[in-house]
C-alpha cells in the first residue's frame, strides 16, 4: 500500500493505504461534495463535484485520483467554485425541483448542495419529456424526472445484490436510468430490498410512502391498532432526533406511538423467540434425519424473493418457519378473533420494520386469509420518523413506557436478530446441550459476529460437527451457492440477509455508512447483554403459549412453504 505525504491547501497530509485522494482530503478535516462515490461502492467519477486543482493546474476527481507521494493540490480554487456551480446548475436545469413536495426535502444531496454553493437561480431551460412514476413495486417510488444519472442506484443493484434491475439507457441528452426494456419494477426480478432507494441522492427512488393509511387506521374508531416494532429499529430510528446511532430508543418509541392514538405497542423479539425455537427444532430434526442440507434461514423475504426468481431448486431448503413479523401476525390474528367479535372494532396490525422488503412479504398470497392480509401495513423507519416530526413529538424529551404484555417480552437471541449472524447465534444458542454463561460467551466469539459478507464457523454437537456460514448481501449469496452447486463447499445451516450488517442495515433505515450500521449492531448486542434472559426457550410466555397452541396448531400457524405444488 502507499505511503507518503501530499499537500492539500497548504497543509501536509500523511496517508497509507487510502484508495484515493479523496479519502485523504478527508483526513484533513475537509468534506468534498459529492453525488456518485459510496465508499462501499466501485469508483465512478461521474458527477465531477469533488474536482481538485494540482500545481499545473490540471483538474482531475478526487475519488478516481490515487494518493501520490509530493501530490500538492487544492480544493477550493474560484475555478474549481465557478465549476461546482455550473454542475449544480445543469442538474438542476434537467432536474424536477418541486423540492417542497418531494420525499427526499430536506434530506436530499442535490438540494444540500445547490444551497451550500450558492445556486439560488437556474438559467438553462428544462425541455426534457416528462417521465411517467414508477408506482408499481410494493417497496419503492420511481420518478426519473428526479433522476441527476449519478448512477449509484445502478452500482449498488449490480456490485452489493448482483441483481441488475437497473441500468442506464441511451445516450448524451436521452441519457437515462431504468429497468431494461423500460419496463416496469414490478415487471422485473426485482426483490424488494430497497438499496437502490438508500443510496439515491435525490427523489428520484424512494421508500413507498403508506403513512396515510397508517393515520387513516389510527383514527378509526372501529379499528384497534396495534404495532410491532422490529429490533432493528429501536437502534436507529433516534439517529434522526438527536440521539447517537446505536442507543436503544425502544421505551421512547412505546410512548411516542402511544401519544400518537397506537392502542396497543408489541415487540417483535416475542415472536422472534418463537422462531428461534421452532426453526431450531427443525434444524435438529434435519441433523436426525440427514437433511435437506444446507437449511437456510427464512426471516429476511428478499431472500426468499431471489432464490424463488433465481435459484428456485433451493426453496425446499429453506426453513419453513415464518419470519418473526409473520409469526407475530398469526399469533395476533388467533389471539384477537374472539376479542374482535366481542367488542366489534377489527384488530388493524401495523408492523414497523428496518426493510423494505417487509412490505413486499406483507403482500404474498401465503399471508392472507379470507382474502385479508395477515399483516395489514408495514412502515419502515424512516417513515415512523416522519409521522413523529408531523406530531411535533421530541422523542428524546419524552418519558419512558414499556412495550405492552404478554407480547412484549423477548429474549436476548431475539434482539440480535436485527444483526447479520444474530440468527445464527440464536439458533446455536438453542442447539448447544451446555446452557452455562462460559458456553454462551464461547458462541459469541465463534465467528459468527462481523460485517464480513461470508463467516464461516464450526459447531460441536456431540459426536457431530456442524458447519456453518453467515451471509450478507445477495451477491455474496450467489457466489456461495456456486461453490456449493460446484461440491466445493457445504453447509448444515446458511443464514443469509440480503442488506449489509444485516437488518440494521435495511433500506427502510435512516441513511448511514458502515460506521452507523456498527454502531447500530453493537447497540443491540449491548440490548443482549442486558437482557433479563438470554435464550429463546427461557422466554416463558412463549414457552406456554406453544405448549398451549400443541405442535399441530403450532405447525399450521408458524410455518409457511414457499414450495409450489
Amino acid at each position: 500500500m502507499a505511503k507518503g505525504i501530499m499537500i492539500v491547501d497548504g497543509q501536509r497530509v500523511s496517508f497509507d493505504g487510502e484508495k484515493n485522494v479523496l479519502s485523504v482530503i478527508r483526513k484533513a478535516g475537509i468534506e468534498m461534495p459529492t453525488f456518485c462515490y459510496h465508499s462501499d461502492l466501485s469508483t465512478y467519477g461521474a458527477c465531477r463535484m469533488c474536482i481538485v486543482e494540482d500545481e499545473r493546474g490540471k483538474i482531475d476527481a478526487a475519488c478516481s485520483m490515487e494518493p501520490r507521494d509530493g501530490l500538492v493540490i487544492k480544493t477550493n480554487s474560484m475555478r474549481l467554485l465557478k465549476h461546482r456551480r455550473m454542475i449544480l446548475e445543469l442538474m438542476l436545469a434537467s432536474h424536477d425541483c418541486n423540492c417542497t413536495t418531494c420525499a427526499k426535502s430536506g434530506n436530499c444531496r442535490l438540494q444540500e448542495l445547490a444551497q451550500q454553493f450558492g445556486v439560488h437561480r437556474v438559467r438553462f431551460q428544462d425541455t426534457r419529456e416528462r417521465a411517467a412514476y414508477d408506482e408499481s413495486s410494493p417497496a419503492i417510488f420511481r420518478d426519473p424526472n428526479k433522476c441527476i444519472l449519478c448512477g449509484d442506484c445502478v452500482r449498488v443493484c449490480e456490485e452489493m445484490q448482483g441483481m441488475n434491475i437497473i441500468d442506464f439507457a441511451s445516450r448524451g441528452s436521452r441519457l437515462q436510468v431504468l429497468p431494461a426494456f423500460d419496463r416496469k419494477i414490478a415487471e422485473t426480478k426485482c426483490v424488494s430490498c430497497g438499496q437502490c432507494a438508500a443510496v439515491c441522492p435525490t427523489g428520484a427512488i424512494t421508500v413507498k410512502d403508506e403513512i396515510g393509511k397508517a393515520w387513516a387506521a389510527i383514527h378509526d374508531p372501529n379499528k384497534r391498532v396495534v404495532v410491532q416494532i422490529a429490533p432493528a429499529v429501536r437502534v436507529a430510528v433516534g439517529e434522526n432526533f438527536g440521539i447517537p446511532a446505536g442507543e436503544n430508543v425502544l421505551d421512547k418509541l412505546v410512548t411516542a406511538l402511544k401519544l400518537m392514538g397506537v392502542d396497543e405497542v408489541y415487540d417483535t423479539t416475542f415472536s422472534a423467540d418463537f422462531t428461534t425455537i421452532c426453526e431450531a427444532e427443525e434444524f435438529k430434526q434435519r441433523l436426525a434425519t440427514g437433511g435437506p442440507f444446507p437449511m437456510f434461514t427464512s426471516c429476511c423475504p428478499a431472500w426468499v424473493k431471489y432464490l424463488e426468481e433465481e435459484n428456485p431448486k433451493y426453496l425446499r431448503n429453506i426453513s419453513t418457519c415464518k419470519s418473526p413479523m409473520h409469526m407475530f401476525a398469526a399469533i395476533l390474528r388467533d389471539q384477537y378473533a374472539s376479542k374482535d367479535a366481542e367488542d366489534g372494532r377489527r384488530t388493524y396490525h401495523i408492523a414497523i420494520m428496518p426493510c423494505t422488503a417487509k412490505k413486499m412479504e406483507a403482500a404474498r398470497d401465503e399471508f392472507k386469509h379470507d382474502g385479508m392480509p395477515d399483516v395489514d401495513l408495514v412502515l419502515t423507519t424512516r417513515e415512523l420518523v416522519d409521522m413523529i416530526r408531523e406530531t411535533g413529538i421530541q422523542l428524546n424529551e419524552v418519558e419512558l413506557e414499556s412495550p405492552d404484555l404478554p407480547y412484549g417480552m423477548g429474549s436476548g437471541s431475539a434482539i440480535i436478530y436485527g444483526v447479520t449472524g444474530g440468527v445464527a447465534e440464536a439458533v446455536v444458542r438453542h442447539c448447544v446441550p451446555d446452557k452455562s454463561k462460559n458456553a454462551l460467551r464461547e458462541i459469541e466469539f465463534m465467528g459468527l459476529r462481523g460485517d464480513e459478507p461470508i463467516k464461516e464457523a464450526t459447531l460441536h454437537i456431540g459426536d457431530m460437527e456442524i458447519r456453518l456460514a453467515v451471509v450478507n448481501g445477495l451477491v455474496n449469496a450467489r457466489e456461495l451457492l456456486k461453490k456449493i452447486d460446484a461440491g466445493e463447499a457445504f453447509y448444515h445451516l446458511i443464514e443469509v440477509m440480503t442488506c449489509q450488517n444485516g437488518c440494521v442495515g435495511g433500506a427502510g433505515q435512516p441513511q448511514g455508512f458502515r460506521v452507523t450500521k456498527h454502531a447500530r449492531g453493537e447497540g443491540l448486542y449491548s440490548a443482549d447483554k442486558a437482557a433479563l434472559f438470554k435464550r429463546a426457550e427461557r422466554n416463558p410466555v412463549v414457552v406456554r403459549m406453544l405448549e398451549d397452541m400443541g405442535e399441530e396448531k403450532a405447525h399450521k400457524l408458524l410455518h409457511v412453504s414457499y414450495v409450489k405444488d
